[in-house]
């Protein structure tokens, strides 16, 4: 569920600045709900899904047929019902966000760095542009000029992604120990814009923080804890978290604690995603199965 898939917005851009696209919610939906059921949603399931985040149904078919003309969704009939299905690359895409998305990776000094070196020729500009947007997207930061680094637990997914995309020819890997004589931690700072991510995971927590809250009140007033009245409810919160959360670990190179900000924001916005996530996995899961088994829209797209 990364930036692959729905051309996400960038450090500066805020995770709530602009309205969410369409086509990201959707990605959201296939990712946390799809792949259980066969990687296919008919679209008249699609369109009561985003209903309920408010979108209403020329957008999705508009968002749908993006996602389509780049390759991630395939049109597909089942049981005389239209519906798109995941392709394999998204397939694959998703897969690989979620070791990013649902895992807390945290790098430690032992395990040392990865330098990507690249060099592209100025005929071929317009790869190097989608280089260093694939790297950032990474986690990686810049030393210099075509010099990037990122911790070594980074490694295999920057062969994995890189070689998928293409990329690989351009760019030379290596294993690498810091032995400059700057304070470390003064250089990450330097090396990534943790400012700006800091202020991106604070944005999350002060949104999502308090929808937490409000689903631990429920709870504990006995209103849903083993099922909510309103799994719609869930759904929505729980569509809107993971879509504003899902780009931020893709952002975040995961750097050892002791080379972090005191105060750093990024550990109490992890802690309100992923409690976030536990409490309305359930009950989103039950509405969406609902309108997948018993939604009967003919449609075409």
């Amino acid at each position: 569920m990364g930036p692959d898939l729905d051309d996400a917005d960038g450090v500066g851009d805020g995770v709530l600045a602009t309205p969410v696209r369409p086509r990201a919610q959707i990605v959201t939906i296939y990712g946390l709900f799809a792949r259980g059921v066969g990687g296919w949603i008919s679209v008249g399931s699609l369109i009561q899904m985003m209903a309920r985040l408010g979108v209403d149904e020329p957008a999705v078919r508009s968002a749908v047929s993006r996602l389509k003309r780049r390759g991630l969704l395939d049109p597909e009939r089942r049981a005389g019902r239209a519906g798109y299905a995941l392709s394999a690359v998204a397939r694959e895409v998703l897969a690989e966000g979620d070791r990013r998305i649902f895992a807390r990776t945290r790098a430690s000094l032992e395990e040392g760095w990865v330098l990507a070196v690249f060099s592209v020729p100025e005929t071929e500009r317009h790869k190097r542009h989608t280089l260093r947007s694939r790297l950032r997207w990474l986690g990686y930061g810049t030393v210099g000029g075509g010099v990037w680094v990122a911790p070594g637990h980074l490694a295999d997914e920057t062969r994995t992604v890189l070689g998928r995309l293409g990329l690989a020819d351009y760019v030379d890997l290596f294993r690498a120990d810091y032995l400059g004589y700057k304070d470390l931690r003064a250089e990450a700072a330097t090396w990534w814009d943790l400012d700006g991510l800091d202020a991106l995971y604070r944005e999350f927590d002060d949104t999502f923080g308090p929808a937490l809250a409000r689903w631990k009140h429920a709870e504990g007033d006995g209103v849903s804890g083993g099922g909510s009245p309103d799994d719609g409810a869930a759904f929505a919160d729980h569509v809107a978290a993971v879509t504003a959360w899902r780009r931020l670990p893709f952002l975040d190179p995961g750097l050892a604690p002791e080379l972090l900000p005191g105060d750093w924001m990024g550990t109490q916005a992890a802690d309100t995603f992923h409690e976030l996530h536990h409490r309305l996995q359930q009950p989103s899961q039950r509405f969406a199965a609902s309108l997948v088994t018993s939604t009967r829209l003919p449609s075409s797209a």
